[in-house]
């Protein structure tokens, strides 16, 4: 079964490259964005499409930052007050209550 899901992952992704790869060919035209006060970019569309999504990727990773950071600095903090717990008592195993992991 594992060897099945391997397969069916790497046609998948195969089939995707070849798409992306055939997008690519199919747009090496030049195309022209045109940004405030009269300037504009001339490029093949394939970068001007490839320019886009590494703008959007880069905007929602940074985007992800403080929401990664609050939830490691909770986990950090879950983990000390377990391992206090755990230190203070040695005869007794009381649950530990952890802060609440709203995704």
């Amino acid at each position: 079964m594992k060897q099945v899901l391997w397969l069916f992952r790497w046609i998948l992704k195969a089939a995707i490259f070849f798409t992306l790869f055939a997008f690519a060919l199919n747009n090496q035209h030049d195309a022209s964005v045109f940004f405030f006060f009269g300037t504009q970019w001339r490029a093949p569309m394939v970068l001007i499409v490839l320019g886009a999504f590494a703008i959007g990727l880069t905007l929602g990773v940074l985007g992800m930052v403080p929401r990664w950071w609050r939830e490691r600095s909770l986990a950090r903090r879950a983990q000390a007050a377990a391992a206090a717990a755990q230190k203070n008592s040695d005869t007794a195993t009381t649950p530990v209550a952890l802060p609440p992991h709203g995704i």
